[in-house]
């Protein structure tokens, strides 16, 4: 079984995501141990010195979003990371945003986990520890997973997720409206967390990263 980390990397005017994603793998294969694939519109060959794969696509913008960092809303290319089932080149996958930083090799507890399907269920703002955790989402605080860290196998139950997730992407006004998001900026994270609903009959009991 052939494992690696794949990490959508797409920069912006004000960020560069692709940067990010290389510095990224190095850390990844000196902590992990594993190849890394990059889904990229970037042209430039040094990436082929950095990653295993480079695999080209046309970025997808999920909306602006405004950012703190840059007093200033920018557009967002992320919304491929729907698309990581069908791209992934690995027979188990670790899908992480490309700045996410990784300090350890605590994620191999992830990788080994004999589920076919991980992603965070919980999350807090360390830089404003006395906010309520960041747990539920939209008008009826609907359970909120994040999809910063997923860990998938190619299954047929893995790959209706991200079915899922590309019919509440294509369909993202009607779940804005049924889930009372506040926004309609396409979110990865209100995607999954809608499609671990569906898939768990709404009850919420969903297999979890368990920190």
């Amino acid at each position: 079984m052939t494992t690696g980390a794949l990490i959508f990397a797409f920069n912006n005017e004000q960020t560069d995501y692709v940067k990010m994603a290389q510095w990224s793998a190095e850390r990844i294969r000196h902590f992990l141990n594993i190849p890394t694939a990059i889904v990229t519109d970037s042209t430039d060959p040094e990436l082929y010195k950095i990653f295993e794969h480079v695999i080209h696509a046309v970025p997808q913008t999920g909306g602006a979003r405004y950012f703190e960092d840059y007093a200033d809303t920018v557009l967002w290319h992320n919304a491929g990371r729907t698309d990581a089932y069908s791209l992934s080149p690995y027979d188990r996958t670790l899908v992480l945003d490309s700045d996410y930083v990784v300090c350890g090799d605590q994620l191999q507890r992830v990788i080994d986990a004999p589920q076919d399907f991980l992603a965070h269920r919980r999350a807090f703002n360390v830089a404003r520890p006395t906010e309520p955790l960041l747990e539920t989402f939209g008008r009826n605080k609907f359970p909120m997973w994040w999809a910063t860290v997923m860990m998938f196998r190619k299954t047929p139950a893995v790959g209706f997720i991200f079915d899922s997730m590309k019919m509440i992407k294509a369909n993202w006004k009607h779940y804005v409206d049924l889930y009372g998001i506040e926004s309609d900026t396409y979110r990865n994270d209100y995607a999954l967390s809608i499609t671990l609903g569906i898939m768990s009959g709404h009850t919420a009991v969903v297999d979890s990263i368990p920190w």
